[in-house]
């Protein structure tokens, strides 16, 4: 029995005066995997919510398989609820279509060859059998141990409620519940949350192995490039929303080189408007020069003259017709990758750093020995050099943030720890708090750096807010939001030592690529704290790895002060 396909058309949806979603379509065939990416805000979980029936567009429509799954924040069930309810709920199809094949053996088995309705419980027969393997129902019990298992959920008793789990933890069982049932259209938002790399990996496998379509929205490039098949961009574009056929990977190189054509075709453009504008008030004026008549050809010089100056008009017409059509319908200039010191910044920390001392070069930053939080964070020691790129990498509770907090000084510690005198610390901690929540982002950015840092960069220069953005509220942002602006402020003013706890949180794929790439460019000392598999994988610096369990740190690593590689390039 084939699989249904889940089709969108032309879907519209307005939301608090909004429109966030504008003639959206799309077919998610059987075994197409398709990513949701873009800025936060561009309609991902819309989409999905109309996808999956628990919304209604105003416009458009949708076809989806009576049997689809959403995984949704809350799960359809009470506090008092026992996992092994859900499970049962999860298991109902397949036992239910095992139950029909068993009555449909016996009636078949009752039913001679040539008797009435015999074919036609032959028929059913088929098509329950067909559903029965698109299912794996034979096993179905055995998958719902192996995904409990893979999800950590494995040595919880089944007769636990639901109000006994943590927030994660209910989040990881409906997704169990969810991959045991195998739906003909698995719809999934962010699925990979509060997953550590084992958990992850484990749903990556399951939902590569479904046989249905599937539709995932998520900021987690790792998990994109692992399971996707195509992949569509909801940010604002031209002709709508783009769809590319590959994984992450192939998406970037596509992506690159549409930047590489923009670039081209825009400075192609640029060099046709001067040279345009030079032709309109200069060249085509130059084409007869004020000259009198040689003897030679006076007799034909007014008429020769006339002829020259006609086609003087006709050249700057022409021009003048291509200058106004083509400042007419230029493309716009590709907006510049983020950087953490733009020229004149760079300037700055370079004469900074030429006024110190090759001795002062050689000494850290930063040097922590025997540094202990109670509860929170040991350390034995670690050096921050000038130029270092170092990942602080362990699971939850391995004391990542604590450690960050200590080297900005905003936590004290035990044990020594020596900083280099007039050294600049920026921390991009994990929550972004503003002491005034009323005043514009406009404002907040001016006041924070000063008129004359504000004028020197720009906020709307940085690419990490939306001009429509920066007179609102600061209590008014979502959280990504505050998060860019936060880090807008550190762009703007790097410090000798950046402290970025999980940097790429809340920020779309886009940004987050960005991101990377400006950590190996410019002078000064990154330090990041990162549970981000993709970034994990391609970092080049050092990585300090965090043991909650353990009470011995160490470093290791390649050599000090490498920047990140992304795609062939730092």
């Amino acid at each position: 029995m084939p699989q249904p396909a889940l089709i969108a058309h032309d879907l519209v949806r307005n939301l608090g005066g909004r429109r966030v979603l504008d003639g959206v379509g799309l077919t998610a065939s059987p075994g197409h995997r398709i990513g949701l990416i873009g800025e936060n805000g561009v309609g991902k979980s819309t989409l999905l919510r109309l996808l999956a029936g628990v919304d209604e567009p105003d416009a458009g429509s949708v076809t989806r398989p009576p049997d689809s799954g959403f995984l949704q924040q809350e799960m359809a069930f009470d506090a008092e609820a026992t996992i092994a309810a859900v499970l049962d709920e999860s298991l109902r199809e397949s036992r239910e279509v095992l139950a029909e094949l068993e009555q449909l053996t016996e009636d078949l088995a009752c039913t001679a060859d040539d008797a009435p309705g015999h074919a036609e419980l032959l028929d059913a027969y088929g098509r329950r059998l067909e559903e029965a393997q698109d299912r794996e129902a034979w096993d179905a019990d055995r998958r719902a141990a192996v995904v409990l298992e893979g999800l950590g959920l494995g040595a919880f008793g089944h007769d636990r409620t639901l109000g006994s789990l943590s927030g994660g933890q209910r989040g990881r069982l409906a997704l169990a519940a969810l991959l045991v049932r195998r739906p003909s259209a698995l719809l999934l938002d962010e699925p990979t949350n509060h997953l550590d790399d084992a958990a992850a990996a484990f749903v990556e496998e399951q939902v590569r192995n479904l046989p249905g379509a599937v539709v995932v929205a998520s900021h987690d490039r790792a998990f994109l490039d692992a399971v996707c098949t195509d992949l569509i961009d909801l940010d604002p574009a031209v002709d709508g929303p783009v769809r590319y056929g590959g994984n992450y990977s192939a998406y970037l190189t596509e992506k690159r080189a549409e930047r590489e054509r923009w670039e081209r075709r825009w400075a192609e453009e640029q060099e046709e408007l001067d040279s345009l504008r030079h032709s309109a008030g200069v060249t085509a004026r130059a084409v007869a020069p004020d000259r009198g008549p040689r003897d030679s050809e006076k007799m034909g010089y007014g008429h020769r003259a006339g002829r020259v100056q006609s086609q003087i008009s006709r050249r700057v017409r022409s021009a003048t017709r291509r200058l106004e059509e083509l400042e007419r319908t230029q493309i716009d200039e590709p907006p510049r990758p983020l950087r953490f010191t733009g020229a004149a910044l760079a300037v700055e920390a370079t004469a900074a750093q030429g006024a110190t001392s090759a001795a002062d070069q050689d000494d850290p930053l930063v040097s922590l020995r025997g540094v202990r939080v109670p509860g929170r964070l040991t350390l034995d020691g670690a050096e921050v050099s000038a130029t270092d790129r170092l990942l602080v990498t362990g699971g939850n509770g391995a004391g990542k943030s604590t450690l960050l907090a200590v080297l900005a000084g905003h936590l004290t510690a035990e044990g020594e720890i020596r900083r280099r005198t007039g050294l600049t610390v920026g921390l991009l901690a994990q929550d972004s708090v503003f002491d005034r929540p009323d005043r514009t982002v406009r404002d907040t950015y001016g006041l924070a750096l000063g008129p004359e840092r504000a004028a020197a960069v720009p906020l709307g220069s940085l690419g990490l807010m939306h001009e429509a953005d920066l007179d609102k509220p600061v209590g008014h942002l979502s959280v990504g939001q505050r998060r860019r602006l936060a880090l807008a402020l550190l762009v703007a003013r790097p410090p000798q030592l950046l402290l970025l706890d999980e940097p790429t949180n809340h920020l779309s794929p886009r940004l987050c690529d960005e991101l990377e790439d400006a950590m190996g460019t410019g002078p000064g000392a990154i330090v990041v704290a990162s549970h981000d598999r993709w970034l994990r994988k391609r970092w080049q610096g050092r990585e300090l790895r965090l043991d909650p369990a353990a009470t011995q740190r160490s470093v290791t690593g390649a050599t000090v002060g490498r920047g990140l590689r992304h795609g062939g390039r730092r």
